[in-house]
């Protein structure tokens, strides 16, 4: 699952990373969605996990994006930043249980990626690979 923050601001400012991540991990842990790798980038997230089989996607994406603003508002965001939110959207893509260990080597090297390449560019190129068209809004 791949998700921005707002505007795709540089939200997660490095001295919340990790209680953000720690987090999401809880959160899906919670919903019975056992995570593998959360990692991202100031403004993005990757998670790597299992889905709940009696949850669907959009409840769990729902769940975690709201618990997680309402997280980081209320308990780590320092006030000289603007409110944290998420970006109305997501991606998510299945991974075939051969594939989990190259995926989440993929998500662990998230910084050395993005010295190459933005969000867009990566969100742009896991659409294609998984044949879907890019749609702005």
């Amino acid at each position: 699952m791949v998700f921005s923050t707002k505007n795709r601001e540089p939200l997660i400012k490095e001295e919340i990373e990790n209680e953000t991540h720690q987090f999401l991990w809880k959160e899906l842990n919670g919903l019975g969605c056992p995570p593998r790798i959360i990692n991202g980038m100031p403004d993005h997230v990757h998670l790597l996990f299992r889905l709940n089989p009696q949850k669907s996607v959009s409840d769990v994406v729902k769940q975690i994006k709201g618990s997680s603003s309402h997280w980081i508002n209320q308990s780590i965001s320092d006030n000289s930043q603007s409110r944290f939110a998420w970006q109305t959207g997501y991606g998510v893509f299945s991974v075939s249980e051969s594939q989990l260990v190259r995926i989440e080597a993929y998500i662990k090297e998230q910084k050395d990626h993005h010295k190459k390449y933005t969000f867009i560019e990566e969100y742009k190129g896991f659409l294609k690979a998984h044949g879907l068209e890019w749609v702005a809004h």
